[in-house]
């Protein structure tokens, strides 16, 4: 169930998004609307999907859940690996994966309404550092969540992963499940956008000032609004919605090469000649500056929250809770600190 400082959180934030974003989302689907970890079992042919990761073909498999009356629930799901630079096994030997459900199995259960879902795993087996990056991770997901609605919803989950060829011996891990694109689209009441690039004045200014603000909070510059890489849909770690001739939001995910997580396999982009990824660097556009005000005053008022959500997260070790609180509290220092903000934020705009 949701806690009191997540319910004081919800309660506090339909007034922020009504009066900066003008968008009044709904309720999210019943398994990204509890924040309790997830005991799940999968049991797929790992030896094949770790050694030829496949990208577009899925492996059968199952899927189990335990819920809360301790009984389990089976569901025969398809099993893939996905991503790019997660994906090279020399990055990650254990990759991200795309569980691919059956809408007739998950009705009635805590999987209702799921279909196709992204989870990012471990990365590397026998290592506390890489899990403690997923955690790191999925709470960078949950700070944006703390001061918008008009993002991915996550949900943590304790795996154990069996081998069906009985190659590998079982791995114990946490990972989280990442909210479709298109349950997202639902849930805001916005249309999906397909595009190549998209001009900067066709942003939602609030958002999109709240958004590189975050993203500058958290230490990531691996993300454009509005581009993708070229051939690709718009935007680089982005989703766009938006109706036609209305404002477009450009909704980020992927924040594994952030400061916040520092992954030990994340380089920053040598173009933005910074020497490593817990160094900030401030990419918002100038033209949704004159936000700014609001959005600082935003993070001033969450910012016992977003403590809070590292503070109260058991699965993050107390080296990691103090070493991501530190990383926080220096993004502070400077937005409370009117020279540091010109210096570091408004006079580094694109």
């Amino acid at each position: 169930m949701l806690n009191c400082r997540n319910l004081l959180i919800a309660a506090s934030l339909s007034f922020s998004a009504a009066t900066a974003i003008a968008v009044e989302p709904g309720d999210p689907d019943p398994l990204f609307g509890d924040d309790s970890p997830l005991e799940i079992r999968i049991t797929a042919p790992m030896k094949t999907l770790l050694g030829e990761r496949p990208n577009d073909t899925y492996l059968r498999g199952t899927l189990s859940y335990r819920e809360a009356d301790g009984g389990n629930v089976d569901f025969d799901v398809g099993i893939r690996t996905r991503g790019n630079y997660r994906r090279d096994a020399s990055v990650c030997p254990f990759p991200p994966l795309r569980i691919n459900f059956k809408k007739s199995q998950v009705k009635q259960t805590l999987f209702r309404h799921q279909d196709k879902l992204k989870l990012v795993a471990h990365c590397r087996d026998n290592s506390d550092r890489y899990e403690q990056n997923i955690i790191e991770e999925y709470l960078a997901y949950r700070i944006l969540n703390t001061l918008t609605d008009i993002s991915y919803r996550v949900r943590l989950a304790h795996i154990t992963y069996v081998d069906s060829e009985e190659k590998y011996d079982d791995r114990v891990r946490y990972g989280f499940f990442i909210e479709h694109k298109k349950s997202l689209s639902r849930r805001i009441d916005l249309p999906l956008i397909s595009t190549e690039r998209i001009r900067t004045s066709e942003l939602a200014g609030p958002y999109s000032d709240l958004t590189s603000l975050f993203q500058f909070m958290i230490g990531n510059t691996d993300f454009s609004p509005i581009a993708g890489p070229k051939g690709e849909d718009c935007c680089h770690n982005s989703t766009l919605l938006g109706n036609e001739g209305g404002p477009i939001y450009s909704i980020p995910y992927d924040f594994d090469m952030s400061g916040l997580v520092d992954a030990p396999y994340a380089e920053p982009n040598p173009k933005f000649r910074i020497r490593r990824v817990t160094q900030r660097l401030y990419r918002g556009r100038c033209e949704y500056i004159g936000n700014l005000e609001t959005s600082v005053q935003l993070f001033l008022d969450r910012r016992d929250a977003i403590h809070g959500l590292f503070e109260d997260q058991q699965q993050l070790q107390e080296s990691m809770r103090k070493k991501s609180l530190k990383f926080i509290d220096r993004f502070y220092d400077v937005i409370e600190n009117p020279k540091k903000r010109q210096r570091e934020i408004e006079s580094r705009c694109i």
